[in-house]
């Protein structure tokens, strides 16, 4: 069994005949309702007259602090019913992280993706449960492996009956304090049949500070998003906020959400500029 070309056709996703990239975007995680909804909301009215297919992002648990003190949550199943009201109220998908396999069913009434996070990308048992639930899974990256290894983790997917699959580039590790993006990542995951997101935001992170706090550089990230486009990926990953100083988690490698839509206009642009893929040989 082949990974289906274009999972999210199998999403309520709007605007798929366009030929945009596909945005996934929000807020790193659930802080309350009212944040959630005022990022849903605008970046909503922004992909809907820009035509692009847009998946709404944020985690419903943040398993994988620094610290003990740091944010993680406002209680799974409260975090959840946020994220299944966006879907409802909005008529967009939404994806979440799981991290152990029982998560696995207990999203999937809740969200219409299950996103895997890199550092989880090679646990088996996790990766089977996602599948076996019959909903998308968004697979990043590990920081620690390469583009061609991500076929394994893609097969453990596919050979569990489930061809709906992403991955995403996120970079890989540069010494302790730091992250590079190999943009041949892109193409070589792409061979494999499954669209290739980038990861513009965790890509530019800055972890193992002294301060316990991931660190960032969002200045960079419009950068990031260009070269991923340039490079032929078929969607963007983007965490946004309106006011990332003031964010739970991740607020130093997050896009402020009034720069969202300059940045996907530049996207497009680019996009259109670029020569068409040559075509497959029969």
């Amino acid at each position: 069994m082949k990974p289906a070309k274009n999972p999210y056709q199998i999403l309520p996703l709007r605007h798929l005949n366009t030929g945009h990239f596909l945005l996934m975007a929000g807020p790193c995680v659930v802080e309350s309702e009212s944040v959630v909804m005022e990022i849903a909301e605008k970046i909503v009215a922004i992909t809907e007259q820009l035509r692009i297919p847009f998946i709404f992002k944020a985690s419903y648990r943040k398993a994988n602090r620094s610290r003990l003190d740091s944010f993680t949550g406002i209680g799974d199943i409260p975090a959840l019913t946020i994220l299944r009201k966006v879907k409802e109220l909005f008529g967009i998908p939404v994806v979440t992280d799981i991290h152990t396999p029982e998560e696995a069913a207990i999203a999937a009434e809740y969200v219409d993706v299950l996103q895997i996070p890199a550092f989880l990308c090679r646990q088996t048992d996790l990766l089977v449960a996602a599948a076996r639930t019959g909903k998308a899974v968004n697979i990043k990256k590990g920081q620690f492996i390469s583009g061609q290894a991500m076929q394994f983790a893609l097969d453990k997917v596919v050979q569990s009956g489930n061809p709906n699959v992403f991955l995403t580039e996120r970079g890989n590790m540069f010494g302790y304090q730091d992250l590079v993006v190999d943009f041949r990542n892109i193409p070589i995951m792409q061979a494999f049949g499954a669209p290739v997101i980038m990861d513009c935001t965790h890509a530019l992170q800055k972890p193992n500070q002294n301060t316990g706090v991931t660190g960032g550089d969002p200045a960079m990230i419009s950068t990031i998003a260009k070269a991923a486009i340039a490079a032929g990926a078929d969607g963007l990953f983007i965490e946004t906020h309106p006011r990332p100083a003031e964010a739970r988690s991740d607020g130093a490698n997050m896009l402020p959400l009034t720069k969202l839509e300059d940045l996907l206009r530049v996207g497009l642009d680019l996009q259109a500029a670029l020569p068409p893929p040559p075509k497959k040989k029969c």
